[in-house]
């Protein structure tokens, strides 16, 4: 296979059950914050889809207050099932997206649960899946380093932040990257 650089216009940023009463067990969930917050920025600069979604908001609770900052306006169906692409409000928001959309950009937690079995669920709807590695977690360091290697098992593709940023941004000097400069110190 041919490698080739992402693109801005073929993506869209997925932002899976960052939630308070999840989030307060998650192992490092300070970098996964951070790092769903810089994604959220690069997404702005490139202005291309974000959507994110809550798991049984009712039990789980609301998104964390620095991202559901972020996040205003965006859409963000709850769901209980496990596979966010097995909820109809989910497949609703895919069916929005702008033509040429086929490269979903996924973070959040857990990753050995709900961002496994939705990348699995994308995989199977034909998109290219990248996973940013430091921006996904699970309750404890083991579940998310094996649901990473599954994960790139199956064929999505596991990218740090800062490695997807620099990759859409392609060089230095630009209007983007003095825009994103200020979140990536």
């Amino acid at each position: 296979m041919k490698p080739e650089f992402l693109r801005s216009d073929q993506c869209c940023l997925y932002v899976v059950d960052p939630q308070e009463k999840l989030m307060a067990h998650i192992h490092e969930a300070g970098r996964v914050t951070r790092n769903i917050s810089l994604m959220i920025h690069l997404a702005r600069t490139f202005e291309f889809p974000v959507f994110a979604n809550t798991q049984y908001k009712k039990g789980i609770g609301p998104i964390v207050p620095e991202l559901a900052e972020l996040l205003e306006g965006v859409p963000c169906p709850d769901k209980i099932c496990f596979n966010g692409l097995g909820s109809d409000e989910v497949l609703n928001e895919l069916k929005e997206l702008p033509h040429g959309v086929d490269t979903l950009l996924l973070c959040g937690v857990e990753t050995h649960i709900c961002v496994y079995q939705t990348a699995i669920g994308a995989l199977q709807a034909g998109y290219n899946v990248w996973v940013v590695a430091d921006a996904v977690s699970s309750r404890s360091a083991v579940n998310d380093h094996l649901g990473q290697e599954r994960l790139r098992e199956l064929g999505a593709i596991l990218a740090p932040s800062e490695m997807i940023i620099y990759e859409l941004l392609q060089q230095a000097g630009t209007d983007k990257f003095k825009a994103m400069l200020p979140h990536l110190k």
